[in-house]
């Protein structure tokens, strides 16, 4: 992987740090995009225990302002001429039940999770289409295939990540472009911090969804325990990175593979029945 060039957005922690280090580790220079220059610090830290801080190189990206992204994308080409591959990760997780989230979280949600995509994709698709070759992962989520109570800005933004990443696929295989979708399930990161903060509305004594979001809050709770590692995702990632013909889709996470399967052999009603079961179990 020497000499190949690789864009991580959203790398101040969780799947984006882990991953902007394993692909420095296979020998990839990784330019390390980040909203909040200041929280820089924890990626160079753990670069610099793996030694592999001279490959990575930081660089203010905020997914959701055009111009920053335009800025980016010009530095980018002009320093080191080319993309290889382009991980798409930066977001955060909306939650609440639909009556109670403002339009304006909802818009919120997708101009980081949809729009910051397409338009961090769009700056570097040309450069990638007239070299005929290069990589786009986008970081879904089983939320993507299968959607849960009081996740809807969430859930529907992963779903729109799905449709527009097959899209893009069929587009830009005959040149060369390959588009692939990584679909993580529970893991140990920071990607529910904002989300609950949205979800505060649901979560207050005189909401009618009170006690049904305190449900959705233990259910989560209880099966942190169980949560991986975000360096699985991020190995993974840096397998497809390396693969010549990589598959559109790579579910990962306990159970994942399972739920994805089992939803799509049950009929809606039986599939509604076992979620709300398990929510509402005495």
């Amino acid at each position: 992987m020497k000499n190949k060039i690789a864009i991580v957005t959203g790398t101040s922690s969780g799947f984006g740090l882990m991953t902007s280090i394993e692909l420095a580790k296979e020998g990839f220079t990784v330019i390390a995009g980040m909203r909040d220059y200041s929280k820089s610090s924890n990626l160079l830290l753990e670069a610099t225990k793996h030694g592999v801080e001279s490959k990575i190189f930081v660089h203010k990206l905020d997914v959701t302002d055009e111009k920053l992204i335009l800025d980016f994308q010009t530095w980018v080409i002009e320093e080191f001429g080319k993309v290889d591959v382009l991980v798409n990760n930066a977001g955060y997780a909306g939650a609440g039940f639909v009556e109670e989230v403002s339009m304006d979280e909802y818009r919120k949600q997708f101009e980081t999770n949809v729009f910051g995509v397409f338009a961090v994709t769009k700056a570097f698709l040309p450069s990638m289409r007239k070299r005929g070759q290069g990589c786009i992962i986008n970081i879904s989520s089983i939320s993507g295939k299968t959607a849960f109570p009081g996740l809807s800005p969430y859930s529907a933004s992963k779903h729109a990540i799905e449709g527009w990443s097959e899209s893009l696929r069929l587009e830009m295989k005959p040149f060369g472009v390959k588009v692939v979708l990584v679909e993580p399930g529970s893991y140990k990161t920071s990607i529910w911090t904002t989300g609950k903060q949205v979800a505060a509305g649901s979560l207050h004594a005189d909401s009618p969804y009170h006690d049904y979001m305190v449900k959705i809050e233990n259910y989560i709770s209880e099966g942190e325990n169980n949560f991986g590692s975000p360096q699985e995702v991020a190995r993974k990632i840096t397998e497809i990175a390396g693969m010549k013909n990589p598959d559109l889709r790579y579910p990962i996470g306990q159970g994942v593979k399972a739920a994805i399967f089992i939803k799509n052999l049950m009929p809606w009603k039986l599939w509604e029945n076992v979620i709300l079961k398990k929510l509402f179990k005495k």
